[in-house]
């Protein structure tokens, strides 16, 4: 069988001066956001490619078609279909959702507190099967306060335009008109008589904020907000006290709040902070004061607290501390819990509101895991939490944790059908000096029985984009290659904030490359040490990691077996300078603007010569 080929049709592109020749420039669509509405206008040139892709890959993939069934059994296998759960308590009734062996979308639940009689109140595959439609996807399900409503939104398309709609619950009858080109996000006012919601633009970028009267068939939504900044996004929530609406505006790096009273008739949004480039924050209030998380004269951010918010005098209530990245806050009636990440390790701490006291919440003796946190109940005054955590060879556990008096009690436990012993595993975090000298964590995970004297293949997973750390957690997916004798490594590289803002901003803009040369070092390391050799590594990376891909199989093609980029980017230069695309402006703070800068240019068109 023939490889397939898409057709060159050469343009000269120039920028700055600079002229180069582009072959494939012509699959780009201006039209590409109506593509994504309906698929039949993708250019069909284009369309006959990627079927040619896809038969040419199957033609080549027919004798693996045996070992791809029993892996698939095989990880069928470790997933509970029919599982459950645990349970929110609300006001009136405790809400939990299912899934169950025929179906492949969730059921919502629900009963009344101190009942046994369970309502069944959202079934997405009837739903699916009443609409009629083959792609089915589920932004947000949210009921209203009163209990009486069901909120959801639905991209079935496959284009994450999601339209919302409102039903009451007793009878399913849609009580208002559907509401369109979405972000997918509901969020219903404490009176339930208006749902808050975010509206994409021709871009398929979220830029206003709308107030929908539930029983409005006609007239059109009234909007409260609108961002004029073309990179910046804006969302809407509810604070933790129940008193404030807080509509956050931002890009990748810079943000701005603003609020308004949950009892205003007719919502007018006031500024809390006037946005500066390179400053985040956000703002939270419980019992009187208001919180700040932001990195304002703080790099790896810091919590200040206020009395005000007309009047604000901040004070420092959780300080900045070098290259251990401050998270945010939850509040209970008499305790705050919070979060800090460092070296790719994430802690939980409680501070007892009434001594000042502050604790680290530890609950595994795993040096590697990632914990959690999440409320068992709307109602704040209570010191039960849910606690849970896992780690690369311990699936989910979950307890009910009490914070008076430090009980707990095991609620739920990822279970493993086909059989799972964490002992089998053997887990290791170890630092690697990269080419500037930089200490890199990097997270090993093998079966016991693998031998340690680069006989073994290994899988190198990295990112190393937009801040976003890779937590060391459970997926029961790989164990199909640790099984195997096939080592999984993660590279906790520059890019992402493993180790704070800092970590972050090394591999960023103009400091890209780091992120290529961290994860390059990272199978040098793993193969001196006797992990595994020269032409036994896969790397993978998706999306901005397929981006890493591309260079690091370009630089260094001799460390490795093979290279899985799941839906890479890689024409970045091209994808730079076309403002018109749905992500570019939101992103030049990460990855530069080309057109308008020069130096960005210049760095990215060396990127793309790797």
């Amino acid at each position: 069988m023939k490889i397939p080929y898409l057709k060159k049709k050469p343009e000269l592109k120039s920028c700055h001066n600079v002229t180069w020749e582009d072959n494939y420039s012509w699959i780009h669509q201006k039209n590409i956001l109506e593509v994504l509405r309906d698929e039949n206008k993708l250019l069909p040139e284009v369309k006959d490619y990627l079927e040619e892709e896809n038969k040419y890959t199957d033609h080549h993939l027919e004798n693996t078609k045996p070992i791809q069934k029993k892996l698939f059994d095989e990880i069928k296998g470790r997933i509970k279909l029919d599982d459950e759960s645990l349970p929110y308590k609300d006001h009136t009734y405790e809400y939990w959702t299912k899934t169950t062996k025929t179906g492949n979308y969730s059921i919502k639940l629900r009963k009344k507190i101190n009942s046994d009689e369970i309502e069944e109140i959202w079934n997405g595959d009837k739903e699916k099967e009443n609409l009629g439609v083959e792609y089915f996807g589920v932004g947000d399900l949210e009921v209203s306060n009163n209990d009486k409503y069901l909120g959801y939104s639905l991209d079935t398309k496959g284009s994450e335009y999601y339209t919302i709609f409102i039903r009451n619950i007793e009878n399913n009858e849609i009580i208002t008109k559907e509401i369109t080109e979405t972000s997918g996000g509901i969020t219903f006012s404490l009176d339930d008589k208006f749902i808050f919601y975010s509206k994409l633009d021709e871009n398929h970028r979220a830029r206003k904020i709308y107030r929908h009267e539930i029983g409005n068939f006609k007239d059109q939504d009234q909007l409260i907000f609108e961002e004029k900044t073309e990179a910046f996004t804006v969302s809407i929530g509810l604070s933790s006290d129940e008193k404030y609406y807080f509509i956050n505006s931002s890009d990748h790096n810079t943000s701005e709040q603003y609020y308004f009273s949950v009892e205003e008739k007719n919502p007018k949004p006031k500024l809390i902070m006037q946005r500066e480039k390179g400053i985040l924050y956000s703002i939270s209030s419980w019992d009187g004061k208001f919180y700040n998380h932001t990195n304002k004269n703080a790099e790896d951010f810091k919590i200040d607290v206020s009395d005000s918010l007309e009047n604000q005098e901040w004070k420092t209530f959780i300080p900045a501390r070098d290259e251990v990245l401050i998270g945010g806050l939850t509040f209970l009636k008499d305790w705050i819990i919070r979060s800090e990440t460092s070296d790719a390790l994430d802690k939980l701490f409680v501070k007892n509101i009434s001594t000042g006291i502050e604790e680290e919440l530890i609950f595994s003796n795993e040096k590697i895991y990632v914990p959690g946190v999440s409320l068992v109940q709307r109602d704040r005054n209570t010191n039960d939490i849910y606690l849970g955590y896992s780690s690369p060879k311990t699936p989910s556990r979950v307890y009910s944790y009490n914070l008076k008096n430090k009980s707990k009690k095991l609620v739920k436990e990822q279970e493993i059908p086909s059989g799972h012993n964490p002992d089998d595993y053997v887990v290791e975090r170890v630092e690697y000096k990269s080419h500037d000298g930089r200490l890199v964590p990097l997270t090993i995970t093998r079966h016991k029985k693998t031998k340690i004297d680069g006989s073994a293949n290994l899988l190198l997973y990295g990112y190393g984009s937009y801040g976003s750390s890779m937590s060391p957690n459970f997926s029961s997916t790989r164990l199909s290659l640790i099984d195997r004798d096939i080592i999984w490594a993660t590279a906790h590289i520059r890019g992402g904030m493993e180790k704070g803002m800092k970590w972050w901003k090394e591999g960023k803009l103009t400091n890209k490359k780091n992120t290529f040369e961290d994860y390059i070092y990272a199978a040098k390391y793993l193969i001196d040490q006797k992990y595994s050799s020269k032409g036994k590594i896969i790397g993978m990376g998706g999306s901005a990691g397929g981006l890493l891909m591309g260079a690091v199989v370009n630089q260094a093609p001799e460390l490795f077996l093979g290279i899985i980029m799941a839906v890479p980017f890689v024409d970045s230069l091209t994808t730079n300078l076309d403002h018109s695309l749905p992500l570019t402006v939101g992103e030049f703070d990460e990855f530069g603007n080309a057109k308008d800068n020069k130096e960005h240019f210049d760095y990215i068109f060396f990127l793309c010569s790797l």
